[in-house]
Parts: structure tokens; sequence; C-alpha cells
């Protein structure tokens, strides 16, 4: 039979959610700083909480990033189901650019981040590969059914919607989000003209 729950487990249950959430937390406001790979130990400091109970939440900092990619794909999640504004497909496809902006703007310092822990990281490939597809399935459902056999087509629409695209031009050339976006939607109306 189960141990009854008293004030004092509930009490305890409570905190260790509020700890967790703090380490969630101070870790996604880490690299939102610019910081893409934080030890644990700046995560213990940020959250304002013993490394020991860092890792008595997450066994290691793999883990931890598992729980913040849940929070970074409910929002990206929360910009892909918003309606469309437009009933035409090219303009609907047009509009990807500026939902992606706007999307990859608000978490790249996160993509970014799980870029670069991919090489250490199984599951954040495995959750690199899942956003991808998500994507990718986005846009095949915006587009009709002809352009989504023309595989060069999709290829390159697909190519331009990406974060690594909008990345691109956003860290490499320097364009601002505002230019970056009118770059791309530009390229997006010339493909499917």
């Amino acid at each position: 039979m189960p141990a009854p729950v008293t004030p004092s487990s509930d009490g305890r249950r409570r905190r260790g959610q509020d700890n967790r959430a703090k380490i969630v937390a101070a870790m996604l406001e880490i690299i939102h700083a610019g910081d893409l790979a934080p030890s644990a130990e700046q995560v213990a400091q940020r959250a304002d909480v013993g490394l020991r109970t860092v890792f008595r939440h997450f066994q290691d900092m793999d883990s931890l990033f598992r729980e913040m990619s849940v929070v970074i794909m409910g929002e990206l999640h929360a910009a892909a189901e918003a309606p469309f504004r437009c009933e035409a497909w090219r303009e609907r496809v047009v509009e990807l650019v500026e939902r992606r902006a706007w999307a990859f703007e608000k978490v790249g310092p996160f993509l970014r981040a799980s870029s670069l822990l991919q090489r250490r990281s199984r599951y954040m490939d495995v959750d690199h590969a899942r956003l991808v597809k998500a994507l990718r399935e986005i846009l095949r459902q915006q587009v009709p059914a002809a352009v989504a056999r023309d595989q060069l087509k999709l290829e390159a629409l697909d190519l331009l919607l990406s974060f690594e695209a909008w990345s691109r031009l956003r860290r490499e050339q320097g364009l601002s989000p505002k230019r970056a976006q009118e770059t791309l939607a530009a390229a997006v109306r010339r493909l499917i003209e």
C-alpha cells in the first residue's frame, strides 16, 4: 500500500517541481544570453540551486537539453498552428517566411545550441531531425500536389524556409530581421511564380 501523502511530502514535491522549472528556465536564459553550451555549474548558479539539485532532476546535461527542447518545440508549434491569413497557396507559402522569421528569431539561440550539441547528444540529433521533418510537412501541406511532387522546387522551398537559411542571412551576412525576411520572401516568390 502506498504511503499517504502528507503535507510535508506534498511540499517537497512542489519544491522539487519548482526547482526543476527554475533549472530549465535558467538553461533557457543562459542560452538566450549567448552561451550556447552552458555547464551544469552555470545552470545551478543561475537557477539559484545546488549542483546536486541539477543532477537530482536531470541525470546528465543531455536530459536537461531534452527538457529545454520540449519548451522550445511548444513555442514553435504554437506559431505553426495559427490559422493562415491568406487563401491562395502562393501567399500562404510567403506567409510561412514571415511566421518562420518570427519563430526563428525567437528561438534562434536555442536552435544554434541544439546544432552545436548534436555531435554530443544523440537526443538532440533525433530532435533536430524531427523539427526538420515537421517544418517540411508544414510546407508540403501548403503547396498543391503538383508542387509537392516537383522534387527540385520542394527542396529549394524547404531550403529557403529553413533555420539554416535564416541563420546564414542573420549571422553570416549580417542582415536585420526585416531585411532577411524580405530577402527570403523575394526568393520564395520568384521560385513559385
